[in-house]
């Protein structure tokens, strides 16, 4: 198969790593890190990606998307042409974590807690769930995407079941995601100094490429990789299980 990836540079050691052991003809393309904090922002950008690859004259037989929901920054994507395949993940630590059964068992009772991996350590001296550099933990899109899909008294109970505040105002952890194959050792130590500096216990975590694996060598199993028909629209669902769905462009986005 002939294939595009888009995908977030944090995952660049992990995606090269796959691809070299990959079966099919891959076209690579990175955004930046940074771009996370900025959830519109993103999605313009990964949606302007999609429609230049579309019109670049190559015949793909799908375009990859290493994102998660990423707050909502991939909420809203179509292509035209061509189906898009992205992994049911919430975030980048599903994909680090190789499930979103793993996800679920690490942090399904703490979702606030901020993690890490070689590639944030590569590309901002930041954790993931953080605004502009703090340890503030930003979810403004997120909370306004369920007040638009639920109204504003439900949207405020679906977030309180999933972000108990007492777990969020008591977090003192932070976990940093090892994948073996692309971590150099002393990583953990660099990411175990900013912890304590922070004033964090450090808690390491196995990762597993398993996900990004799948995604480059064509394995969609929909039970971890959702592919939208051309034509139609990604939506968040926000539980454990789907994540993310396909619907038609009149569905709820309006397009």
């Amino acid at each position: 198969m002939l294939l595009k990836l888009i995908s977030c540079n944090v995952f660049q050691r992990e995606v090269c790593w796959c691809l070299a052991r990959s079966p099919h003809i891959v076209d690579l393309e990175f955004t930046e890190l940074g771009e996370h904090a900025h959830s519109g922002r993103l999605r313009d950008l990964i949606q302007a990606k999609i429609d230049a690859t579309e019109q670049a004259g190559k015949k793909y037989d799908a375009i990859l998307l290493l994102f998660g929901l990423c707050g909502n920054a991939t909420a809203g994507l179509r292509a035209r042409q061509t189906p898009l395949v992205i992994p049911r993940a919430h975030d980048c630590c599903t994909i680090l974590l190789g499930s979103k059964e793993k996800f679920a068992q690490h942090f399904k009772d703490a979702p606030s807690t901020p993690f890490s991996s070689a590639g944030y350590l590569d590309r901002g001296e930041y954790f993931l769930r953080v605004d502009g550099g703090t340890s503030t933990v930003n979810y403004g899109s997120s909370y306004a995407e369920l007040v638009k899909q639920y109204g504003e008294e439900d949207a405020k109970y679906v977030w309180e079941q999933m972000h108990p505040p007492e777990l969020e105002n008591a977090q003192t952890k932070a976990v940093f995601i090892n994948l073996p194959e692309t971590t150099p050792p002393e990583y953990l130590q660099r990411f175990q100094e900013k912890a304590a500096a922070a004033g964090k216990e450090c808690v390491e975590l196995p990762g597993s490429l398993r996900l990004i694996n799948q995604l480059l060598i064509g394995q969609w199993n929909p039970q971890d990789f959702l592919t939208v028909p051309p034509g139609q629209n990604t939506v968040g669902v926000y539980d454990w299980d789907e994540v993310v769905r396909a619907v038609p462009p009149t569905d709820d986005t309006g397009k």
